[in-house]
């Protein structure tokens, strides 16, 4: 039988069936793809194959179908282990607030360049409208400009008040999105504002940590009525990049990407290289500085920047 993950707990898959039918399958032994070392070797989104064991109501999946895609974050804790978050994506949403909690740049970056990696469309959902003072509103006018002018569709959303929710859905229709951001950013509302009925659950936010409970404790595949498929994600607090080599890190900002063949070195790294475009407009205020930052900071190893 084959079917597609619906949801993952870490050792069990709901596998939903072409016909709507669910079952909740296991891995048998050792399930090891392409040498990724990852803590979750299956993911929401995957085709996989399975068989129903004899006499009992649940299966074991033995064939993973290819991924065309899949969005990835290096675990914190373990530094050599992944974490695959998705697989199969036509479009990846990172849902942003600027405050209880902060969305910081250095994470939106991190966030698009991986988006970026596995080919992988991507937007921002600044949620919480709602709550923005006019000073918020001027800097949210700010973080809209840096992303939309390199290309990024940008929504303004208050899940709370259902601002925005329509051109949310209309992009929506008929794809395999990814809502994702950390805990406490609203996701959880704003699912059950596209999907009004949905009993997700929703928290307070953390006053210790202002990151948020998590809410979401397994990545979960939703169908939308209007067609297409959103997949909601446990709240991340952190997202190291991971499998990208240095050298083609400038490749996926778009921003970087177009003005590569104009650097004086083919092997040029943007960072103090001489007759280096990406320097120059940089300078000239054609780069974003925060952008710029980003890119050291991935450059340099760091698994984190505010």
């Amino acid at each position: 039988m084959q079917g597609l993950i619906t949801k993952s707990t870490g050792s069990w898959y709901q596998v939903q069936t072409a016909d709507g039918q669910r079952f909740d399958c296991r891995i048998k032994g050792k399930f090891r793809i392409k040498g990724l070392t990852t803590t979750n070797p299956l993911a929401v989104g995957d085709v996989v194959d399975f068989e129903i064991e004899p006499e009992q109501q649940t299966g074991v999946i033995n064939k993973l179908h290819e991924r065309k895609n899949y969005i990835i974050r290096k675990s914190i804790n373990l530094s050599k282990q992944a974490q695959i978050i998705a697989a199969n994506l036509d479009l990846a949403l990172l849902v942003v607030t600027l405050a209880s909690p902060r969305t910081s740049l250095g994470f939106i970056d991190r966030f698009l360049v991986t988006a970026e990696a596995y080919d992988i469309p991507a937007g921002l959902i600044f949620n919480k409208l709602d709550l923005f003072s006019e000073e918020g509103l001027e800097i949210l006018a700010v973080y809209k400009s840096v992303y939309e002018n390199i290309g990024y569709r940008c929504f303004e959303v208050s899940a709370l008040k259902k601002t925005g929710i329509k051109e949310v859905s209309e992009v929506l229709k008929d794809k395999t999105t990814l809502f994702s951001g950390h805990s406490g950013v609203g996701k959880s509302t704003l699912l059950n504002a596209i999907l009004p009925g949905m009993e997700t659950r929703t928290g307070e936010i953390s006053d210790w940590s202002e990151k948020g409970k998590h809410t979401t404790t397994f990545a979960e595949m939703f169908e939308l009525p209007f067609g297409g498929f959103l997949i909601d994600t446990p709240g991340i607090r952190e997202l190291g990049v991971i499998d990208i080599e240095k050298q083609e890190l400038s490749h996926f900002f778009p921003e970087m990407r177009q003005l590569l063949n104009q650097c004086r070195f083919h092997n040029c790294r943007h960072i103090n290289e001489p007759g280096c475009a990406v320097l120059a407009a940089l300078e000239e205020g054609e780069i974003e500085a925060s952008r710029y930052e980003s890119y050291l900071s991935i450059y340099q190893g760091n698994d984190t920047r505010a």
